[in-house]
């Protein structure tokens, strides 16, 4: 009779760390998964902003040192390693700024302002800007819950004798949340 208690108390602990194993598990890879998504917006940003810049060029050859900027920020951008949070959101923040530098430029260019091009991929980057801002919230409600996992009893003695490890949140500096879109929403 006692060893079946004791069974049923091996069995039920054992289920236990199972199940908050799995959970933790779970979150870590909803975690991953939502950085993921923010590399992927950044890459499609990156991949936008070489069409943008060569339309700008035509029309605003003396404003080389905007485009240069821009290509510059790009470039480091993208050589930021992935996973580094703090690297990733100080590039993108000077990104960021280049690309209100560049769109500040259009505003001089009444014909660059009309080009379909332009406007086109000024749409597509509003909307990258728009699903890049989705995957931040996103990864960041993940890492709120995978953290939360990881402090609350008695989970946080699971996470911590299998060495999981709190993760960052994806911050970006005050003077850097207003999103490209404000400084280009523009009537054509």
């Amino acid at each position: 009779m006692i060893w079946i208690i004791i069974l049923i108390v091996v069995a039920v602990i054992l289920l236990w760390l199972w199940l908050t194993y799995n959970g933790l598990i779970k979150a870590k890879l909803r975690t991953d998964e939502a950085l993921s998504d923010i590399t992927v917006q950044m890459k499609r940003r990156f991949d936008l902003i070489p069409n943008l810049i060569e339309t700008v060029k035509g029309y605003a050859k003396h404003e080389k040192s905007t485009i240069e900027n821009v290509t510059k920020t790009r470039t480091a951008a993208m050589s930021v390693p992935e996973g580094d949070l703090r690297k990733m959101a100080q590039s993108d923040n000077m990104l960021t700024g280049a690309l209100k530098s560049l769109f500040a430029v259009a505003e001089n260019y009444p014909d660059l302002k009309a080009n379909q091009n332009f406007l086109q991929l000024q749409e597509e980057l509003v909307d990258t800007e728009d699903k890049i801002q989705a995957s931040r919230r996103f990864y960041n409600g993940n890492v709120r819950d995978f953290n939360i996992k990881l402090q609350v009893f008695p989970t946080n003695i699971i996470g911590g004798m299998l060495g999981f490890k709190s993760r960052d949140f994806f911050d970006v500096d005050e003077s850097e949340k207003e999103a490209v879109a404000k400084q280009t929403d523009v009537k054509f």
